[in-house]
């Protein structure tokens, strides 16, 4: 059974301004220039007809283009020693009302309640894997605290299946959904 979630996938050129970040700190596993993206729905484990028809429900997501622009960090949990350590948005309104929109999409057409946990867009930057030491930990957060991203255009989103393993998640993207043309692409 495919385990899914809805994502933004970052453009090469902010991937490349993400990846610059993902240094200097020993016990973190780093994501993957080609993995950053920002979570917009987990759907989890479904059987494979229910992942047809969340394939086919995502294609009537309509809205126009939307700006993002990436900014700070942060980890999580928030206090305390961290487990993930990600940047977020400047304005996170626009991805707010797109995540909106396919969650009613989804209640709709397949009958998925929505998720319960508080949306925080984010896109994981690192999995901390052992303690950090507090003042390189400390240096880290401040020498990027600053860090804002160049702005980009986002026309797409994709449906992602993931396969948990020891040294990591893998995602595969399944379609990709051009919410402003209405086109679908399956991949």
């Amino acid at each position: 059974m495919p385990r899914l979630f809805i994502a933004i996938a970052m453009p090469e050129d902010i991937a490349f301004e993400l990846d610059r970040l993902c240094e200097g700190l020993p016990g973190v596993r780093w994501t993957d220039v080609d993995d950053f993206h920002l979570t917009l729905r987990f759907i989890g484990q479904v059987d494979h007809a229910t992942f047809c028809d969340i394939g086919e429900a995502l294609t009537s997501v309509s809205m126009p283009p939307i700006e993002l622009r990436l900014k700070g960090i942060g980890q999580f949990p928030p206090r305390g020693h961290p487990h993930t350590l990600w940047v977020g948005l400047e304005d996170g309104r626009e991805v707010h009302r797109l995540r909106r929109h396919i969650e009613r999409i989804l209640a709709e057409h397949i009958g998925l309640p929505p998720e319960r946990r508080k949306f925080a867009p984010h896109v994981t930057i690192g999995r901390v894997k052992e303690p950090l030491p507090d003042h390189r930990y400390g240096r880290f957060l401040q020498s990027r605290a600053l860090f804002r991203s160049s702005p980009f255009i986002v026309t797409r989103f994709a449906l992602y299946s993931s396969i948990l393993r020891p040294e990591g998640a893998e995602h595969v993207v399944e379609a990709e959904y051009d919410f402003v043309t209405g086109q679908a692409e399956r991949l």
